[in-house]
């Protein structure tokens, strides 16, 4: 049997303390994604015959929970896939006969702890099988009268013929791109500032949990915070809103004030994320998904596609208020949540995750660097003034000094310079990129998008079904042009309208 079971690097940085921490950003991951498959089908690896018991950790997980390889495609098969749950990690190996015995061929395996309740299972299994309709058939039979498997589902036929990586096609796919690559866990971590505090490690436990649990349609469980909790938010706060009025921008500062009076943001207040998802609804139509930890790069631009935005309840330990190992809600909240409640920046998030969809690695890594650069670190020109607008600045206080001090270099924006600039995580940026404008990055990066990625169709979202439609055959383009015309024939009404009241 030979199975590919990918190590996660530590990577080490440091904050403006000198403190080493361990960090790993979206881009990080991504650069991780389109190494290890890249290496995977250089080596011919194949995983036919399952995972073994060396391969399961103390806990029962398959070790770091992922098995990618894309194989060449044979023009009689399709890639189907299938989800089925397993009462114990110990009968994979057994199960995986199964997919053998039938010959078809598994292509990406992935496993997690089962949220649905014992009638699945303990775990969690993805499968993504090329075979043929046949195959598939049989293997989902056998599957079925296997002791060990609880329920079996096909989620759907994909292109065999593209090869274009999966992705969700309605909102409440998101259920399925929730695949923490990495983590930093207060229980496991020796360098999370938590690590020895019990009390903090068994809190984290209960709000990731929650997130674990969660399913769409499902209102967001509302936190009850401690009072030590609130005072570190509350730290974090007086400090970021003294530095906002001459460092955020005014997006920024207008939404924030508006928080405040609708949604309790306040020094003495954490907000819950459902109020503060019901507010996005109401100004952008973002809504906010509770999540347990960093998700990877490809899952969580997906999730942007659908104006979903994955938000962790947790806080930061109370010994380090100025900084995170991990996102939290300080950084959520306070950093990205303002900016999403602007519609030109909601508009310009969203396109990022729509051209996300059936990427590449490559491109998803691209990607990734561009939110990192703009999302995250971003700066913009307003009123003759360079002002931050991306949420890493404006939740880190240490780093929203330096990006506006004369110490880092500052460039111009470009999308396809910005989309391959060297990451540094050891220290602050020492390369920001400026926009002229919110409009200007949201131009720029539409036409990078359109020109500099390569796939072999488009996408385009639905906001009355929240569904994503893949633009690939004339019915689809069709479809589209008559809802175009139909919005065009209102706006040109109401134009000759008002230009007829405007001559009288």
């Amino acid at each position: 049997m030979e199975v590919c079971i990918t190590k996660l690097p530590c990577y080490d940085s440091e904050d403006e303390h000198g403190t080493s921490w361990r960090r790993r950003s979206l881009i990080e991951d991504a650069k991780f994604d389109t190494v290890t498959n890249a290496e995977f089908e250089r080596q011919g690896g194949s995983i036919n015959e399952g995972v073994n018991e060396d391969d399961v950790t103390t806990n029962g997980e398959v070790k770091n929970n992922v098995v990618n390889k894309v194989p060449d495609v044979k023009d009689h098969e399709k890639l189907y896939s299938i989800v089925f749950g397993l009462r114990e990690m110990k009968d994979l190996s057994r199960v995986f006969k199964v997919f053998e015995n039938s010959r078809a061929s598994v292509q990406h395996v992935e496993s997690r702890k089962s949220r649905k309740g014992a009638n699945v299972g303990g775990y969690e299994v993805l499968v993504h099988v090329e075979s043929s309709k046949d195959l598939q058939q049989n293997v989902v039979k056998h599957l079925r009268q296997n002791s060990a498997v609880g329920d079996v589902f096909v989620l759907g036929e994909r292109n065999a013929d593209i090869k274009v990586p999966w992705f969700p096609r309605h909102v409440s796919e998101l259920d399925l791109c929730t695949h923490l690559l990495t983590k930093f866990d207060p229980d496991l971590d020796q360098e999370h500032p938590g690590f020895s505090d019990k009390a903090y490690r068994e809190r984290h436990k209960v709000l990731a949990n929650a997130a674990f649990e969660y399913r769409y349609g499902q209102p967001i469980p509302r936190a009850e915070y401690t009072i030590e909790e609130i005072q570190t938010w509350g730290i974090v706060y007086r400090e970021l809103k003294q530095l906002y009025k001459s460092h955020a921008c005014r997006e920024h500062m207008r939404n924030l004030t508006v928080l405040e009076r609708e949604c309790g943001y306040g020094e003495h207040n954490i907000p819950q994320l459902e109020d503060v998802s019901n507010f996005l609804k109401r100004r952008t139509g973002f809504m906010l998904r509770p999540v347990a930890g960093l998700l990877s790069a490809r899952d969580f631009l997906a999730s942007l596609a659908f104006r979903v935005f994955q938000c962790t309840q947790y806080i930061r330990h109370p010994s380090k208020p100025d900084h995170t190992v991990e996102p939290d809600c300080v950084h959520e909240l306070l950093g990205h949540v303002p900016m999403l409640a602007d519609p030109g920046f909601a508009q310009f998030t969203q396109d990022i995750g729509l051209a996300s969809l059936g990427a590449s690695d490559e491109d998803i890594e691209k990607f990734a660097t561009l939110y990192w650069f703009t999302v995250e670190f971003g700066l913009c020109k307003q009123d003759g003034q360079i002002k931050a607008y991306g949420a890493g600045l404006l939740s880190a206080y240490g780093e929203l000094l330096h990006a506006l001090s004369d110490k880092p270099e500052r460039r111009p924006f470009d999308p396809a310079k910005t989309a391959v600039q060297p990451y540094q995580d050891q220290d602050y940026q020492p390369v920001y990129f400026v926009a002229e404008s919110f409009d200007d990055v949201k131009e720029k990066v539409r036409q990078y998008a359109a020109r500099g990625i390569k796939k072999p169709y488009q996408v385009r979202y639905d906001p009355y079904t929240q569904t994503v439609t893949v633009m690939d055959n004339k019915e689809a383009v069709s479809d589209c042009m008559r809802q175009i015309r139909t919005e065009m024939n209102t706006l040109n009404n109401v134009m000759n309208r008002i230009e007829s009241l405007t001559i009288i």
